[in-house]
């Protein structure tokens, strides 16, 4: 890896439609914060470690674990806007690997449903590629889209 990639960002974006639901219906599983873990397949647990529920400032620790190896972050969310519905978290310590990772979710309004967006600027992680943290996101994407869809299905 030469300098100039070991000292760029990486960006990126993925998204999924929901068809038949509505973004009204969706934003509430975004603006609870600290209930990732019954969205995100690849999350254990999730909890409130300080701040005020619904507001910037507030701390969530996420954990997951796989073949008694526990990883786990804190993530400060940044910004919420209801209105928008759209949301931007960071995470702070960690023993994932990240330096700096700040993403934004967006839960957007179409005709046959709601569009969610999640764009993320990353320091390199090592060990990993822009591909690797790209699949990860989008597959984690993927994933909480299809749980939330069970729920307003059922």
């Amino acid at each position: 890896m030469d300098e100039k990639t070991k000292s760029s960002k990486w960006e990126g974006k993925v998204s999924r439609e929901l068809e038949t639901i509505k973004a009204d219906q969706i934003w509430p599983l975004f603006e609870d914060f600290c209930t990732i873990h019954k969205w995100l397949p690849t999350i254990n647990t999730c909890h409130h470690v300080e701040g005020v529920h619904g507001q910037p400032g507030l701390v969530r620790y996420c954990e997951s674990s796989s073949n008694d190896i526990i990883k786990w972050c804190h993530e400060k969310l940044i910004s919420i806007d209801p209105v928008e519905r759209n949301l931007s978290y960071e995470v702070k310590e960690n023993n994932i690997g990240f330096k700096h990772y700040v993403a934004e979710q967006k839960v957007i309004e179409i005709e046959s449903g709601c569009k969610i967006e999640w764009l993320f600027v990353a320091d390199p992680i090592e060990g990993w590629g822009l591909e690797d943290l790209f699949g990860y996101i989008e597959s984690s994407l993927n994933g909480m889209v299809d749980r939330m869809e069970k729920v307003h299905i059922l």
